[in-house]
């Protein structure tokens, strides 16, 4: 895939640690804790994808979690735009929560159930753009819809009205209505069946090419992240054990783990480009 980078990282993240508190301890006990992620280290360029692939519990989502600070770090940075934001307060980094949005896993546990998808497209704006009037908010979440490829009426429908594939879309106009720089995917595509994963997939790379956004794309699926990414980072048990970019990974791996993974990846010609 064609390389939209201006070659500067927007995204650095060194050293992080990542625990879990397992158990509190009691009264008089230690309380204990389990290490998610170890010391992990690396950065995305801007316009670039850079995936993130492991097994499930190796740590990938946690490091999604620990940028949107949904969960602490333990210890290192996470600098964004030369800002180490892991330090900062809720308010502090209400800023740039406007730059970085992300798509989970399940786009209808991610969608309020109660709300019409005009409305849950519009959330962001009532937040991060609050001068806009209701009329230019509607005209955005119409703009919003038709870029996903969803018809305008269907900001007039609830999500348990559309599919699998057409509530990730939703999720994914929700995520540009603030216009961020950055996405966080986390197993975006993995809940669908495969040929709506190649929509899903081919939807993302048009819409970076579109709006120079930069993403980084969580999976376990290392077929779909061969066609999505630019550099490739694999985690295992917390730790990072191979990084490098997508054909020197693919074509020529160095780690074990990383071959027993491309081992186990069926072809998927429907993902191709």
């Amino acid at each position: 895939m064609s390389d939209p980078s201006d070659g500067h990282p927007l995204l650095r993240v060194r050293d992080l640690n990542v625990s879990y508190q397992t158990s509190s301890g009691g009264l008089f006990g230690k309380a204990d804790s389990f290490r998610a992620v170890s010391n992990a280290s690396f950065s995305v360029r801007r316009g670039q994808t850079v995936g993130l692939v492991g097994e499930s519990g190796s740590g990938k989502s946690t490091i999604g979690k620990a940028i949107l600070k949904l969960i602490p770090s333990e210890s290192g940075k996470i600098e964004y735009d030369g800002v180490d934001i892991a330090p900062l307060s809720e308010s502090a980094f209400l800023p740039f929560r406007k730059r970085i949005q992300t798509i989970f896993q399940d786009p209808y546990a991610s969608l309020n159930p109660r709300l019409t998808v005009g409305a849950i497209i519009a959330e962001p704006l009532i937040v991060h753009e609050s001068q806009l009037s209701r009329s230019d908010r509607e005209a955005r979440v119409v703009e919003l819809l038709e870029k996903v490829g969803l018809p305008s009426d269907a900001m007039r429908r609830y999500p348990h009205q559309f599919s699998g594939g057409q509530r990730q879309r939703i999720c994914i106009a929700r995520a540009l209505s603030s216009r961020p720089e950055f996405i966080i995917c986390d197993e975006c595509v993995s809940a669908l069946d495969v040929s709506v994963q190649a929509q899903i997939v081919n939807l993302l790379q048009d819409l970076q090419d579109e709006f120079a956004i930069t993403y980084l794309f969580i999976a376990h699926d290392l077929a779909v992240v061969e066609h999505m990414s630019h550099e490739v980072v694999v985690m295992q048990n917390g730790k990072i054990v191979e990084q490098g970019t997508s054909e020197s990974i693919y074509n020529n791996p160095q780690s074990e783990y990383t071959k027993k993974l491309l081992a186990a990846v069926p072809a998927m010609p429907s993902i191709a480009s």
